[in-house]
């Protein structure tokens, strides 16, 4: 977010505190909230209007973003209130009662997500769907993502495409950038069953426009990252349209393909076919789930094995056995990535250090009582997973990487549902498994392949997303060099 559109945000959230706070003041609600016999969880709401708002972007642009948790945590405890982004919340660090938000979705809670990102996204997307359409969807994405459509379909073009990407790289790259190609070539072959080419390429410039606008203003008259945002959400969803409109011709002649688009078509049977603009926001947000996060993980693997001589060793030792097994051949099998036990240690503890999504918003759908305290319906409730994933109580030298610590599934405490790295619940993102393998054979290739150093210093900053700010410079050389 760049200083004009912050300047504009911070005064769009003042706009919109004063109105929420003369609202709460004047409807009935919030007199019954004064009246109730239970009480908010303790906390502040921050300055008149503005609440902490400004506290939390100002930590969350920094490398540490912790302290606005930890100093609210010790003076209030696990659960507190603050008034954040124009609303009052709720605030979840307790791993019980972000397991409590996440498992009663859709009775005692409902997802709640900023303008921008409901209008980039649409409608029908995954993310925003409520009750019967967001279940089918869901079951439908995950049954195309399983173990069996990995083991017997996907993996094959994961490794293909991974390898590929790795074949033009020399000297200095961008790996954050490079690692986007992966994943947006990987979730297109998923969907469409698109190789790389001109048409990917171009559908992907329009996409980083269109993912560009998820933080800023929702006005296109004082955001031009929004509107330019809405511009390359139109060219995207038309060139999905086609795409489905093609291949709806295609099916009339018999002709079907074995990729997520097919599924849609064929339904679930639950409820008949979707129609053309269901299946168009539903893609567009999948490749916001594949694209975005994953490569970010990928990213922040590399950067964190990097700082971490002792793992980096050890996880190669493991990839040099799985290629000298294979001998000349290049291409992962399914029994490859099931024999790498130490690389599952190091992309949980990448997920669980990265905290790619450090929790969810929800909104109250009645006053609910939890531990003693009441949320009051219509408020936001934030369930952070970042929170409980670096509390100590819960992980030994819980900020250091440590990829041993998953050995023999020793990775936590026996408090169930502590790692969520995924979410929880109804929503549970839907594509862990086929995330995790993408970053298991990126790795294998990425470490037997190349040696590497960072080209400059860089950090990770957490807002407006978890990323390195200069998209993580390294130099790579090909390992036959030294060998």
């Amino acid at each position: 977010m760049d200083t004009t559109n912050l300047f504009l945000y911070v005064v769009i959230t003042l706009f919109i505190s004063l109105l929420t706070f003369l609202l709460l003041r004047a409807t009935p609600a919030a007199a019954h909230f004064r009246r109730r016999k239970g009480r908010l969880p303790p906390g502040t709401l921050g300055l008149p209007f503005i609440g902490e708002s400004l506290q939390l972007i100002s930590a969350y642009k920094t490398e540490n973003p912790d302290p606005f948790i930890d100093d609210r945590v010790s003076k209030y405890g696990n659960i507190f209130t603050t008034h954040i982004f124009g609303e009052p919340t709720v605030f979840s660090a307790d791993a019980e009662t972000n397991r409590f938000i996440l498992q009663n979705e859709g009775r005692l809670f409902e997802s709640s997500y900023p303008g921008s990102l409901q209008n980039l996204l649409g409608r029908h997307s995954l993310l925003l769907m409520r009750g019967s359409l967001h279940k089918r969807m869901h079951y439908l994405t995950m049954s195309f993502a399983n173990s069996s459509i990995l083991k017997d379909h996907l993996l094959v073009d994961i490794d293909r495409l991974v390898r590929l990407t790795l074949d033009s790289w020399t000297g200095r790259i961008l790996l954050m950038e490079e690692a986007k190609k992966i994943t947006f070539n990987l979730t297109v072959k998923q969907l469409m069953s698109f190789d790389p080419c001109e048409w990917t390429e171009n559908l992907m410039k329009e996409y980083m426009l269109v993912i560009e606008g998820f933080f800023s203003l929702p006005l296109p008259l004082f955001s031009s990252t929004y509107r330019k945002a809405i511009q390359a959400r139109k060219k995207v969803a038309d060139a999905l349209s086609l795409v489905v409109k093609e291949r709806r011709k295609e099916r009339e002649g018999g002709e079907r393909k074995n990729d997520m688009l097919e599924a849609l078509f064929e339904g679930d049977g639950g409820g008949g076919e979707f129609s053309d603009d269901q299946i168009v926001d539903f893609m567009l947000a999948l490749l916001v789930a594949g694209y975005e996060t994953t490569s970010t993980i990928m990213t922040l693997a590399v950067k964190f094995l990097t700082e971490t001589p002792r793992a980096l060793s050890q996880l190669k030792e493991e990839h040099e056995e799985i290629r000298l097994r294979k001998g000349g051949v290049e291409c992962l099998q399914w029994e490859d990535y099931k024999s790498m036990p130490f690389t599952q240690c190091v992309v949980n503890e990448t997920l669980r250090v990265a905290n790619i999504i450090s929790g969810v918003f929800r909104r109250a759908m009645t006053d609910i009582n939890i531990k003693g305290y009441t949320i009051p319906k219509g408020w936001k409730v934030f369930a952070s997973f970042r929170a409980v994933h670096l509390d100590h109580d819960h992980f030994k030298d819980a900020r250091t990487f440590d990829p041993w610590r998953w050995q023999d599934n020793a990775g936590s405490t026996s408090l169930p549902n502590v790692f969520t790295p995924f979410g929880g619940g109804p929503r549970r993102c839907p594509g862990y498994e086929l995330a995790r393998v993408e970053l298991s054979v990126f790795l294998h290739h990425f470490v037997t392949r190349f040696s590497w150093v960072p080209a400059e210093p860089d950090k990770l900053v957490f807002f407006p997303t978890t990323r390195m700010l200069k998209r993580y410079p390294i130099i790579v050389q090909h390992r036959s060099l030294f060998e």
